[in-house]
């Protein structure tokens, strides 16, 4: 049951550090909002190609029509952070219930 475990806490690790970067990467994409970035940018097209389908999705969801203030970012970000504390803390407890910490 130790190899079960350590790929399930190997697949928790890469999940939780995954999970970070992507959060890293809205954050960054929500701040370059602000100043009206190049649109012709390498960075910020990666940063658009990355977050934009998720960002829809939401949108598609919850529209927000006439508020004025597009809450998607925010969201996926509280998303991120529930899927961190939930998702990878259950996997790296049971990894070490299997490996028996």
């Amino acid at each position: 049951m130790s190899i079960i475990g350590n790929f399930l806490q190997a697949t928790a690790t890469v999940l939780g550090l995954a999970l970070t970067l992507y959060g890293w990467v809205v954050f960054v994409r929500v701040l370059l909002s602000w100043v009206n970035p190049d649109p012709y940018n390498p960075i910020v097209q990666f940063l658009s190609r990355v977050t934009d389908p998720v960002l829809y999705k939401i949108r598609e969801k919850l529209p927000m029509s006439g508020v004025g203030l597009d809450f998607s970012p925010l969201i996926l970000l509280l998303a991120i952070m529930f899927l961190k504390i939930f998702l990878v803390q259950s996997l790296m407890g049971i990894a070490m219930d299997l490996k028996g910490l």
